[in-house]
């Protein structure tokens, strides 16, 4: 089956809002009935790819070419802070849920309006997807076999889509069939994360249990289709949100759940040809260091064959990619460029180990005062100098930013020398009228191939929405939660491992390898956006992001002669918004929630909005 999504024609499934009882005895043209489309075997097919339509789009991808969720974790700040676009709307904290910029933009960077109304959308596929899982069994398909893998598919699709709602919303309610438009409503209601993982882990499941799905895609033809390594991903990860403080209301149990189950994902994956993609195929252009396959593994796409050079990636994006260079990168008033975007902040640069595996701050108090100024520095670390602070580091972090000193190349194969001192072309400014300059004095890296500008292009790899570097790392929190020291010292040292990192001190307590993990996935995940809901999940729902993401610091350098000075610097003397309690959760879109609250006699909204 070739995955092209427009075989039939768009139509509007939005769950709550549409009016039309029988929508669903028409085709998505409204040409034929369902019972037609089903007696095709060539639109059963089609309509297969209906579900797999709204799958969103993320990296650059965002409106204005901002990767918001990383925008808005500790990872990054925007330089388009002033610039009025969505990104600015957050910081001034100027959301409410009738109008919020990480769901309700108006459109991505081609203009599509309402890409990533994640309520809406994310139900309309739902509710697809429940529809053609009841009606395959007596479907008309080529083969036999196509019907029980289509029907893998759709269960599979339906828990990515869950999966998206609980990742954002938290509570969502369950649904295992379509419900008509005009049913009672009365007794809906928003379930508690566990259950909804649980339902997720049902549908992956059915995935992982029917032979005709496969584990990896090798044909060209089928890229984006699903497969049981995502099936295990997926179930994994939605277990470890549902073991999180934020939602496993008071029962730490549930880690035990989340161990099992990556356990059983990591084991499974590996026997079925997955690795860590541990060696650069193109030192040309990566180099020879000890991050080159890590840098490699984040800026090209995975190719699809059936023995592939990259044996990481578990799934990406057909389309959605990462669009980087001349718009959103060096800007600096760079030849072709426009702005800068979104760059690292000094607290991302502090949490990259010295190169003896040793963090540079106390993971557990790691900052003495409110705006991050006085690093409380391990004491334990004797390689860090503060006073040469980019030297002996962990090598992910050379592949992750641009720090003074460093070089890239430029149009024409032009090497430019990044100087982020006082005085220099790349040095921080902040007035928010300069978007074409950083506000932290570094620069992003970490998805951007080496050369990519000589002819004035765009860095387009596609989204990698799991890797089993990340299975690898949520594998090991669940264990070190649960309790299971040594596997998870395993499963993030093999992380390490990659990168010639030494392996994490046996030594640990379980509260000291918990941070250390954490941090791991920090380093390791770095513009991927996981931090963002990483520091959402490990608050409990009375928390707030006080302590990660109301204050923020650049690195100012200042140079005299030979001699370089570096200081921390405030960003901004207010705090950036999406730090308050109401931040941990999107709210309900306003709509849907005033629709659902009078009928159901309970409250549909997240806490604060």
């Amino acid at each position: 089956m070739n995955l092209k999504m427009n075989l039939i024609s768009a139509f509007s499934l939005i769950f709550f809002t549409i009016a039309c009882s029988d929508v669903l005895d028409k085709a998505p043209d409204g040409s034929l009935t369902m019972e037609e489309i089903f007696a095709d075997p060539d639109k059963v097919e089609g309509l297969l790819n209906r579900c797999y339509e709204n799958i969103p789009k993320k990296g650059y991808y965002y409106h204005f070419f901002d990767p918001l969720p990383v925008a808005c974790s500790d990872d990054g700040w925007s330089s388009d802070d002033g610039s009025g676009e969505s990104v600015d709307a957050l910081y001034r904290d100027a959301t409410s849920a009738s109008n919020h910029p990480m769901t309700d933009w108006n459109g991505d960077i081609n203009g599509n309006s309402n890409v990533f109304h994640y309520w809406s959308r994310c139900w309309a596929q739902i509710r697809l997807c429940s529809h053609f899982i009841e009606n395959i069994d007596n479907a008309a398909v080529k083969e036999e076999g196509d019907r029980a893998r289509f029907k893998a598919e759709a269960h599979l699709l339906r828990a990515f889509f869950y999966s998206e709602l609980v990742k954002w919303f938290g509570k969502v309610p369950i649904l295992d069939h379509t419900v008509a438009f005009d049913a009672d409503f009365s007794m809906m209601k928003r379930e508690a994360v566990y259950d909804v993982a649980k339902f997720i882990a049902s549908d992956c499941d059915v995935a992982i249990n029917t032979p005709e799905l496969p584990w990896r895609i090798t044909e060209s033809s089928d890229e984006m289709r699903v497969t049981k390594a995502l099936a295990h991903a997926i179930k994994t990860k939605m277990l470890l949100f549902a073991a999180s403080p934020l939602h496993n209301e008071g029962n730490t149990g549930y880690w035990e759940e989340a161990y099992q189950a990556g356990q059983t994902a990591v084991t499974a994956l590996k026997a079925n040809g997955y690795e860590l993609f541990a060696a650069c195929t193109n030192p040309s252009v990566f180099g020879t260091g000890k991050a080159a396959a890590f840098h490699q593994l984040a800026c090209q796409s995975a190719d699809i064959s059936a023995a592939p050079r990259d044996r990481e990636t578990i799934w990406q994006h057909k389309a959605g990619g990462v669009y980087v260079w001349h718009i959103g990168y060096v800007g600096s008033n760079m030849d072709g460029t426009f702005k800068i975007g979104t760059c690292p902040t000094q607290e991302l640069i502090d949490a990259f180990e010295t190169d003896d595996g040793v963090p540079v701050l106390d993971l557990a108090n790691p900052y003495l005062d409110e705006r991050h100024l006085q690093p409380n520095y391990n004491t334990g670390n004797a390689r860090y100098n503060p006073n040469d602070p980019y030297k002996n580091r962990d090598p992910r972090l050379y592949a992750t930013a641009l720090m003074n000193g460093d070089q890239f190349i430029w149009n024409n194969g032009e090497v430019i020398t990044v100087d982020a001192f006082t005085g220099g072309k790349f040095a921080p400014r902040f007035d928010k009228s300069e978007r074409s300059f950083t506000r932290t004095g570094y620069i992003h890296k970490k998805m951007v191939t080496p050369g990519a500008s000589q002819t004035n292009g765009i860095n387009n790899s596609l989204w990698k929405f799991y890797r089993l570097g990340e299975l690898l790392l949520d594998y090991a929190e669940a264990a070190a939660e649960a309790g299971h020291l040594p596997e998870a010292r395993a499963a993030v040292n093999e992380v390490r491992a990659r990168v010639d990192m030494p392996a994490l001190p046996a030594t640990l307590s379980q509260p000291e390898l918990i941070l250390r993990i954490r941090n791991e996935r920090r380093v390791e995940l770095a513009w991927e956006e996981q931090r963002y809901f990483d520091l959402r999940r490990w608050q409990t729902p009375t928390g707030d992001l006080s302590a990660t993401c109301k204050y923020f610091t650049a690195m100012v350098i200042t140079k005299s002669g030979s001699n370089l000075t570096y200081t921390r610097q405030s960003i901004s003397q207010t705090p950036r918004g999406g730090w308050q309690n109401k931040d941990l959760l999107l709210p309900v879109p306003l709509i849907e929630a005033s629709r659902l609250e009078p009928v159901t006699g309970v409250k549909w909204q997240n806490p604060g909005w």
